[in-house]
């Protein structure tokens, strides 16, 4: 499985950006995917996560602000962050729960971080 994360940059508060995350590979099935970030010096926290049945749930922080979406045929999730601020700088990170074969165990895989930089 691999993951090819796309969208960071740097953007001023108040501007928006959207993150893309395309799954490839050999996967039975995907459960779910997400978005995490880490800012320096800090624990990577959850962004945001969809289910296959396109249940979400959102860090505190960004909701109302970001959105979280997937395409089933194109094993993609996406991210739109609108209202940015800058404490929302840091890396952030492409997360996916897959399955190699319905009788297997959900196997967790990150893919590279994007840097998004919120200047104020």
């Amino acid at each position: 499985v691999q993951l090819q994360a796309s969208g960071g940059g740097v953007v001023q508060a108040g501007g928006s950006l959207r993150l893309s995350c395309a799954v490839s590979g050999s996967f039975f099935s995907i459960v779910d995917m997400g978005w995490y970030r880490q800012a320096p010096g800090k624990q990577r926290e959850l962004v945001a996560r969809i289910t296959s049945g396109d249940s979400t749930n959102y860090a505190d922080s960004v909701k109302g602000r970001f959105t979280i979406s997937r395409d089933n045929a194109k094993n993609t999730v996406n991210l739109q962050m609108n209202s940015l601020k800058p404490e929302d700088t840091a890396v952030y990170y492409c997360n996916v729960h897959y399955k190699i074969a319905t009788w297997t165990p959900p196997a967790n895989y990150w893919g590279q971080g994007t840097q998004v930089t919120v200047s104020s």
